[in-house]
């Protein structure tokens, strides 16, 4: 094995086991929390949207001065207090339980502050993991992130309807807070230092922000991908407002098959983590970016078709597809976007991205709410899922379309990267 293997880097080890730990938490609370919702507290669709919309609420409200405080602050520090207040946040519900005075109120203000955690966990690790190793590891290192979360999704939905049928809803998001306990453990082991933040320039943090939005807007390959993230995440959060209604309420699922379920959808996940570097290098980086979104992401048209019986296996098949595209897109997007920018603006690269690409989730799981009362559950996922399909054919329109590999570069992010340039 090469000295510079990433199995021998003790630190990023570290890091990628804290993360496998937050993420398992998180994909147990995604599927507990509105399991709580739809089946104890009785939620309606719109109350279901609403729900759905504060689990992403801050990367539209605090994205943008998110990537500011980011790059002002000693980043792995960030993560640890990100992890506390997600646990601490998440173990207030099974104690309202247990005291009978557990509200959907409560779910909603819970949900709103473990988003802003999620935020600025996001925007630091993403930030962070190109100090801790070099840029020629940043594919294989996001690969292994992105295994981890293929695995959580897998694991983690199967893993919440199992404690919820067996020891109920509130008590199973008990896991989901020990998982971000144990991150905060393996974050806080890491021996690196953490590095220094950058100084304050003169404008303040509207200079700051600016900057980070002209470097993401800027760049023609990176304006591209962060356009066509929001289409499909506006849409998936559509989706996502009303699945769990479906799935309970149309397919007559148990909290336990809503889980598995997910966690067949989530294999899919899995299988794009393992060969999604892979992929890229065989095919070319950026078109892994275009050509497997265009191949994979209409599979989620394959959900709304699925009824009780046997037609169950369609909403898994179109879940496991669509997950196989969004996980190797993202290990080439994501991977191109921590290399092309330079380390003093990482932060606010990154929460410009997800300002916009997160941004629009409360949104899509308002509209996902709104419609399921208007249209149907099965009507909102068809209008849902054409949306993302929509999504994947508009990146034919990008300059994506006439490259295989992306420009790297770490030139001064105050104009677009000359090579980028050249691929419009």
């Amino acid at each position: 094995m090469h000295k510079d293997s990433l199995w021998r880097h003790q630190d990023f080890r570290r890091l990628w086991a804290g993360d496998t730990a937050s993420q398992t938490g998180a994909f147990v609370g995604h599927t507990v929390l509105p399991l709580l919702a739809a089946t104890v507290l009785a939620a309606s669709p719109l109350e279901m949207g609403l729900l759905g919309a504060a689990e992403h609420a801050a990367f539209l409200v605090l994205g943008l001065p998110a990537g500011v405080w980011v790059d002002r602050m000693r980043r792995k520090r960030l993560m640890l207090r990100a992890d506390l207040l997600r646990a601490a946040m998440l173990f207030s519900v099974p104690v309202a339980w247990w005291l009978g005075v557990l509200t959907l109120a409560q779910l909603v203000v819970v949900a709103l502050l473990v988003s802003a955690g999620t935020l600025f966990f996001d925007v630091a690790y993403q930030s962070y993991l190109p100090t801790l190793v070099r840029r020629d590891q940043l594919i294989a290192g996001n690969a292994r992130l992105q295994a981890s979360q293929s695995v959580a999704q897998v694991v983690g939905p199967g893993a919440g309807g199992a404690l919820t049928q067996l020891a109920g809803a509130a008590n199973a998001v008990l896991v989901t807070g020990t998982g971000y306990l144990a991150s905060a453990l393996c974050l806080w082991r890491i021996r690196a230092p953490d590095p220094e933040p950058a100084p304050r320039r003169a404008g303040g943090m509207v200079a700051d922000i600016r900057e980070g939005l002209r470097f993401v807007f800027g760049t023609p390959a990176l304006r591209a991908i962060t356009i066509t993230t929001a289409v499909a995440n506006l849409t998936n959060g559509m989706v996502t407002a009303v699945q769990i209604l479906f799935f309970t309420r149309e397919l007559g699922l148990s909290p336990a098959g809503v889980g598995t379920v997910l966690s067949i959808g989530g294999g899919g996940g899995v299988l794009g983590a393992l060969t999604g570097g892979m992929l890229a290098r065989r095919i070319g980086q950026a078109r892994a970016i275009w050509v497997v979104p265009l191949l994979t992401w209409p599979a989620q048209l394959l959900v709304p078709l699925a009824a009780p019986g046997w037609r169950v296996g369609l909403a898994a098949l179109g879940l496991a597809v669509f997950g196989y595209g969004v996980v190797v897109y993202n290990i080439a997007q994501v991977s191109f976007r921590q290399s092309i920018c330079p380390d003093r603006l990482l932060g606010r690269m990154n929460a410009s991205v997800r300002f916009v690409v997160w941004g629009v989730l409360p949104l899509g799981s308002l509209a996902g709410g709104a419609l399921g009362e208007l249209a149907g559950l099965r009507g909102t996922l068809w209008l849902s899922g054409a949306g993302i399909a929509a999504g994947a054919a508009a990146l034919l329109l990008s300059p994506l379309r006439g490259m295989r590999d992306l420009p790297v570069t770490s030139s001064e992010p105050s104009r677009p990267p000359a090579e980028a340039e050249k691929g419009t």
